[in-house]
Parts: C-alpha cells; structure tokens; sequence
C-alpha cells in the first residue's frame, strides 16, 4: 500500500504460508522512506533488507519473543489501518471473500480488477 491506502503489489501465497518470507519479494523494486508492517514481519532479515536496501525507516513492533526488543514508533504506525481498511473494500466483492475461483491466477485477477475499481473511485 502506499500513503493514501491504495494497493501496490500483491503476492498469492497458499492458506497456511506464512506472511514474512513474501515481505522481501514484495519490496524489491521499492522507493520509500518508511516501511510499515505488523508482528509478523518483524524479523532480523526483514529489517535489514529495509534498513540496508531500501535505506528506509522500519517501523515494525517488536515480537514478544524478541530478546532485545526493538524502537518502534507507534504514533507512525497507527498509519497501518490503511492496509486493513483495504482488505475489507475487497471483501464486499463476494467472488472475493466467498473465493469461488478455483485456479490462483483468475482468483489474483479478480484482486487486481478489484483493486483497480477500488483505486479509480
């Protein structure tokens, strides 16, 4: 998502993938100066692709395993909500949340036609 909650790039992964080894593929390719993500994607590699890479601020909560617990800036990462409100636009399309389709490709089509009406209105 960039800053005014429209969507950027998607990767479909299977139900039970989890989300932080997609986080460095869907960064490539990215100019910003912040990087805003939950818990999940709170891990050592992650953050240095975004700190060394992308020369970019990582505002990501810390685990409640992490040894060392990390800075995090919560008054930037209430800005997160953008990315949850999104997922819920998605939802009132029913081929979307009642996943109809049965191939991953016209399924990530229907999200990117999706994504593109929500964008245009």
């Amino acid at each position: 998502m960039d800053a005014l909650g429209n969507p950027l790039k998607f990767i479909l992964t299977s139900g039970a993938a989890g989300d932080n080894p997609q986080a460095i593929p869907l960064l490539e390719g990215q100019q910003t100066q912040e990087v805003l993500a939950d818990r999940s994607y709170d891990a050592d590699a992650t953050i240095a692709y975004i700190e060394e890479q992308l020369e970019a601020t990582a505002t990501i909560p810390p685990k409640q395993s992490r040894v060392e617990p990390r800075a995090c800036d919560y008054v930037a990462y209430k800005e997160r909500h953008l990315v949850e409100c999104f997922i819920g636009k998605l939802k009132y399309f029913r081929r979307i949340f009642a996943r109809f389709d049965k191939y991953a490709s016209r399924f990530l089509a229907f999200i990117h036609f999706a994504s593109t009406f929500i964008w245009l209105n």
